[in-house]
């Protein structure tokens, strides 16, 4: 995974923790008047993209600029390509957008500036926003956004001003996904999702893969796992695809304002029908898919050599989606995907046989149960898979055989009236509970919270060991909460006999008082005329 300039994220796991981006989220809302969140997406994210650019590229220009009299040339594009950052013509310059803001044509000279940089940056073509000239679009607010997004940049000189668009650009991806509503979790899984998804995974070397990638936040949080725990970038290879053509573009953004550099495929593209990396063999597959996907396209498929466990329904997209995974997983490859909560249980279509088959091989690792009101798209729960081709796989402990389960529905909190979100201390606690069941040696030693594998121990309620002979047992049914059981609670010292008789004289005494009421209310009712 190469880096475009050396921008770095710190904090604690979260996106947004700068401080002023809800301020700044406020301000940038208001500028969109009647226009809707869909549309206005591009607009907001394309012009940050374009300033995130801007100042990579004027910071090597200063540079450049003092490096003149030992014959650097700040107007050559080599100088700046050598690097890996972005070549920026001077129509382009955000310094000379910002000083045009309030002429009527600045959304062509915003268009025109997109145009020049996806001609000169390869790896742009195709995927800048170039509709800002279109009269619906208020060339007044447009100006003032331009002037906002202007007071981003802090302008230092160690990369600082870069890393804070970066997490502006994901922050806002967020709040466009829920502006959306359903739509908007078409290209965003949540933060916290994805964070469980990378802190089991722990991705550090090799190649990572997600099939249905939207707008890449997998590959940006993975790459803040693997700087945070001391890795090198360098030692993980991004593969993705996307097939909405709109949420490539996105993607392609994302990461590149990030400073990530992956292989999203030359265009956007279904993963069951051209899938545009057919030999890959992916140490880390990190996947979010439709939920229940009823117009794949399965019926076109059903000889594909993928479906070594049985040939998926095509009516529903999920297992179609599992075993695309299982196909591309290295040797000893761990993928870890969310699905709607039907996976774990359904036998319609065939599906309990494809499941069964998959249990049967010893592919599948752990299952956590997700509380729900997690997603933008949809208010009902989710589970997490998380399979394995080698259970030893280097580690520590011999897992064969067994399935972790994890019921984590009880954990989160609410943020607001519908949405939920787990905390670091949540994620910790699901992460540390599977790397320690696994036996797993994270390095360096993991911060408060993780386990570093040992002790491991079931927990009723939460977390439970089960051989494949139990799961059969359950029908081959993988729902965690029938493994874990009840929460174990603590016995109060109160004896049985005792206990039983003081309930019983209280719910006597209950049922007395509730007798009174009912005799005063019915009175009061007699009393006005509507006694029976």
């Amino acid at each position: 995974m190469a880096r475009k300039g050396n921008a770095t994220s710190k904090g604690n796991g979260q996106a947004a923790n700068l401080g002023f981006e809800p301020t700044l989220w406020l301000a940038a809302d208001k500028l969109r008047n009647n226009m809707d969140a869909a549309e206005y997406k591009h607009v907001v994210l394309g012009l940050i993209f374009l300033k995130y650019i801007s100042d990579a590229f004027q910071e090597k220009y200063n540079e450049l600029v003092a490096e003149t009299q030992q014959g650097a040339d700040p107007e050559d594009p080599d100088e700046y390509r050598a690097c890996n950052i972005f070549w920026v013509p001077k129509e382009a310059r955000w310094t000379l957008l910002q000083a045009n803001a309030k002429q009527p044509i600045i959304g062509k000279r915003i268009d025109d500036a997109m145009v020049a940089i996806e001609r000169d940056n390869p790896a742009l073509r195709g995927v800048l926003p170039k509709d800002f000239a279109r009269p619906s679009l208020d060339k007044q607010r447009l100006g003032e956004l331009i002037d906002l997004i202007s007071s981003i940049s802090l302008g230092e000189r160690d990369n600082r001003s870069k890393d804070i668009l970066g997490r502006v650009y994901e922050y806002f991806l967020a709040k466009f996904a829920s502006a959306e509503g359903k739509k908007g979790g078409q290209f965003y899984t949540p933060h916290c999702v994805v964070g469980v998804l990378v802190a089991m995974l722990a991705p550090h070397k090799g190649r990572a893969y997600d099939p249905c990638g939207g707008s890449g936040g997998m590959f940006v949080q993975s790459e803040r796992f693997i700087e945070e725990h001391g890795g090198k970038i360098g030692d993980i290879s991004i593969y993705g695809q996307e097939s909405n053509a709109t949420t490539w573009r996105l993607a392609k953004m994302n990461l590149a304002i990030r400073g990530i550099d992956a292989n999203l495929g030359s265009e956007n593209a279904d993963s069951f029908h051209h899938d545009l990396h057919p030999d890959l063999k992916a140490d880390y597959v990190l996947a979010n898919p439709p939920f229940n996907s009823s117009d794949w396209g399965g019926e076109r498929l059903r000889e594909d050599k993928r479906w070594k466990y049985g040939i998926p329904p095509a009516g529903n997209a999920n297992f179609a989606w599992v075993q695309h995974f299982i196909h591309h997983l290295s040797p000893t490859g761990l993928a870890g995907f969310v699905l709607a909560n039907g996976s774990m249980s359904s036998n319609t279509s065939g599906e309990g046989q494809i499941r069964q088959a998959i249990i049967q091989a010893d592919l599948v690792d752990c299952m956590v149960a997700m509380p729900g009101q997690l997603f933008y798209s949809t208010q009902i729960p989710v589970c997490l898979w998380f399979l394995a081709r080698d259970k030893r796989n280097g580690r520590f402990r011999d897992r064969r055989g067994q399935v972790l389960f994890l019921d984590a529905r009880k954990l989160g909190s609410m943020i607001d009236r519908v949405h939920r979100e787990l905390t670091e201390e949540d994620i910790a606690k699901i992460a540390g509970t599977y790397h320690a069941w696994r036996g797993d040696s994270i390095s360096p030693p993991p911060r408060a919270g993780e386990d570093q594998g040992e002790g491991y121990k079931d927990i009723p309620g939460f977390c439970k060991s089960a051989s494949l002979e139990e799961i059969e047992a359950n029908g081959w049914v993988l729902t965690p909460g029938r493994y874990v059981g009840a929460e174990a609670v603590e016995d109060d010292g109160e004896p049985f006999e005792e206990k039983m008789k003081r309930l019983v004289t209280q719910l006597h005494e209950q049922q007395s008082e509730a007798a009174k009421l009912n005799a005063a209310i019915w009175a009061n009712l007699e009393d006005i005329g509507y006694g029976l």
